[in-house]
Parts: C-alpha cells; sequence; structure tokens
C-alpha cells in the first residue's frame, strides 16, 4: 500500500520566501558584524600583565658541507 504525500504549491511559495528572507537577514546581520567587529590577521598580543621575556634564538638546520 502506497503512501501519498501532499504538498501544497503556497506551502512551496512559503518556504522558498522563508528561505530567501533567513538568506538576506543574515547576510545583512553578517555584514554588520565585520563593519563593528573587523578581523584583524596577524600575531596575537601577549596578555595583559606578562613579562616581555626574551625570544628563544632562531633554530637553523645545519649546514651539511661538512659531510661531503
Amino acid at each position: 500500500m502506497g503512501l501519498v504525500v501532499v504538498i501544497s504549491l503556497p506551502f512551496i511559495i512559503f518556504c522558498i520566501l522563508l528561505g530567501f528572507g533567513c538568506y538576506f537577514l543574515g547576510r545583512a546581520k553578517g555584514r554588520r558584524d565585520v563593519q563593528a567587529n573587523a578581523q584583524v590577521f596577524g600575531v596575537p598580543a601577549p596578555p595583559p600583565g606578562s613579562a616581555p621575556s626574551a625570544s628563544p634564538p632562531p633554530h637553523f638546520k645545519p649546514d651539511n658541507s661538512a659531510n661531503v
């Protein structure tokens, strides 16, 4: 025995309009967030109260000219 699923045309139109509404409202909210809180990419700032410490010496690969 088969099951018949009936979806009305107004329900389909409502779902499409709801999808467009969520898309445009979310896009507007995202653009407001970007303007208010701009992302800054770079080295993070040290936490407040931390003492400035000397950075460790850079690590260099040994020269392999002695193996020749």
